[in-house]
């Protein structure tokens, strides 16, 4: 089952001349939910300070299945497709309350050990709480937007 990671509602501010949520505001959205992942792992802001350590996203695929108007409530969650000891392929999930998907964000997230400047292996508390999320995860199978190539179709 996937895990709920956060709750938000669509800003006025965040809504284009479309009528509808940016796109840009999209790739805002999944960024908070990347932050909201941290904290659930043990990685809160003390916590940063403390080890010098934190995560950063290597590399990121949205895909944009719905529009999203202003004041609409959406849902966050997140399947772990797969980790390593320093790095976590993550795939967010937004949904409508109605529970359309509007949008995915598949993600290679990197911890980072930040008095190197370099990658590092996750600390072993935090590595407890990825394995546990993969466990609970394990026999999910892959979303069908997870692993695609952008590229035109030709026949």
């Amino acid at each position: 089952m996937v895990e709920k990671i956060m709750n938000c509602t669509v800003k006025e501010e965040w809504v284009d001349y479309n009528g509808h949520l940016n796109d840009a505001e999209y790739a805002r959205i999944f960024s908070l939910a990347v932050e909201e992942l941290m904290i659930k792992i043990g990685i809160d802001e003390l916590f940063r300070k403390e080890h010098s350590y934190s995560i950063f996203t290597l590399e990121t695929h949205l895909s944009y299945l719905a529009e999203a108007d202003q004041g609409e409530k959406l849902d966050i969650d997140l399947q772990l497709l797969d980790h390593d000891s320093k790095r976590m392929h993550v795939f967010f999930l937004m949904r409508n309350r109605e529970g359309d998907l509007v949008a995915t964000s598949e993600q290679m997230l990197m911890g980072m050990d930040m008095k190197e400047g370099r990658p590092g292996e996750f600390p072993e508390s935090i590595y407890k709480q990825i394995e546990t999320i993969a466990e609970k995860q394990k026999d999910m199978p892959t979303p069908k937007q997870a692993g695609r190539t952008i590229g035109i179709r030709r026949r």
